[in-house]
């Protein structure tokens, strides 16, 4: 008998010891539709937009999946898994993304998956921790939809340097502002019937004249930057090659912004045409360029990695590796991964209500 109730005391100590207890193990699991949910989602697209440093933007397409905790001294921690895909915005452009159309199927469109948290504090939002990567569609779903649209190609690959580089060429041969040069290769196509390389690409002004300049080596980069976005069309003919090509440059930003009546920060774009006829995209090759858009600030990574050579797009995951730290209110930094390996879950789902489940709507289309 006295066995059995040594044995009970031993059970209940050891429950006691076993059980979770303390509110750091509760978080609660709102709607992936909530606005507060959105709300973190697109503060992850603009930390996205204004830290990616080479090819496009990304929007959201759907949130996967939202937990917030309870985080000390003050404030929630929301770990939210969001679903983004690439607009035809080059990241240099000062289009706010909400204007910025998606790449659609036929183009070879290219997905997004990221791991965020975000600390909210007074109702703001911070990042404290990003993880992404990207890829393009299969070329298999790309056919179902399109079956002669071309498909992604390497960025080195000769012919597409060589359109590139002809184009650039063929727009400072007839502009009359600044010479020009290549900046990055941000996307290409190649199509086989009729024999022709799609490419777009970035370039950046110089303080030599279009017209002058004889040798790019004896040019320097302006000291406000001033970039521009081309699209061309090189196609391959018996007789030789012809390029069409449009580049649009945007207005540098100033230095020192003063105050301006209301409307005034708007920077427009300026459309610079290099050839009389418009860059003739193969099928599924995306349109212009949206025009008109507030000041944007390009924030370029502090040390960009050393990216894979035959890459046919710019894979967020360079970039967003889950490095990004935050200092707490306290000055004690945050270990976001720390936390989800103490918590419990069950424990917090059985102490609140019932919400509707995770993911959220799609905005666009599945990839």
């Amino acid at each position: 008998m006295k066995s059995l109730v040594l044995l009970l005391c031993l059970a209940r100590l050891w429950g006691c010891h076993s059980a979770p207890h303390g509110p750091g193990l509760i978080y609660r699991q709102p709607n992936c539709d909530d606005p507060e949910t959105e709300e973190a989602a697109l503060v992850a697209i603009d930390y996205i937009n204004q830290n990616f440093p080479w090819g496009y933007k990304h929007t959201l397409n759907q949130i996967d999946e939202v937990k917030v905790w309870p985080q000390q001294p003050f404030g929630e921690m929301f770990e939210i898994e969001i679903d983004t895909l690439e607009t035809t915005c080059h990241v240099l452009d000062p289009t706010p993304v909400a204007q910025c159309s998606v790449r659609q199927l036929k183009e070879h469109a290219v997905e997004g998956d990221c791991d965020f948290q975000l600390l909210k504090v007074n109702g703001k939002f911070s990042v404290a921790y990003a993880k992404c990567d990207s890829s393009p569609d299969s070329a298999e779903d790309v056919r179902k939809v399109c079956r002669d649209c071309p498909l992604l190609a390497p960025l080195n690959d000769t012919r597409v340097v060589h359109a590139a580089e002809a184009a650039l060429t063929v727009f400072n041969a007839q502009n009359n502002g600044s010479n020009f040069q290549l900046e990055e290769i941000s996307r290409a196509q190649l199509v086989p019937l009729p024999p022709s390389t799609y490419v777009e690409f970035t370039i950046s002004g110089t303080d030599c004249v279009a017209k002058e300049a004889t040798e790019a080596a004896n040019c320097n980069l302006l000291a406000k930057k001033q970039y521009g976005f081309c699209k061309a069309t090189l196609n391959e003919k018996l007789g030789g090659e012809e390029v069409a090509v449009t580049c649009t440059v945007f207005q540098t930003q100033p230095a020192t912004p003063q105050p301006q009546p209301e409307g005034a920060n708007e920077a427009v774009p300026t459309p610079v045409v290099g050839a009389d006829a418009p860059a003739s995209s193969p099928v599924g090759a995306p349109g212009p360029l949206p025009s008109g858009s507030p000041v944007y600030t390009h924030v370029l990574a502090a040390a960009p990695p050393v990216l894979p050579l035959h890459r046919a797009h710019y894979d967020l995951r360079h970039i967003f590796m889950g490095v990004v730290s935050l200092g707490s209110p306290s000055g004690e930094a945050l270990h976001p991964r720390k936390i989800r390996s103490v918590v419990q879950p069950s424990v917090g789902a059985a102490a609140g209500p019932v919400v509707p489940p995770c993911p959220g709507r799609v905005r666009h289309f599945k990839v």
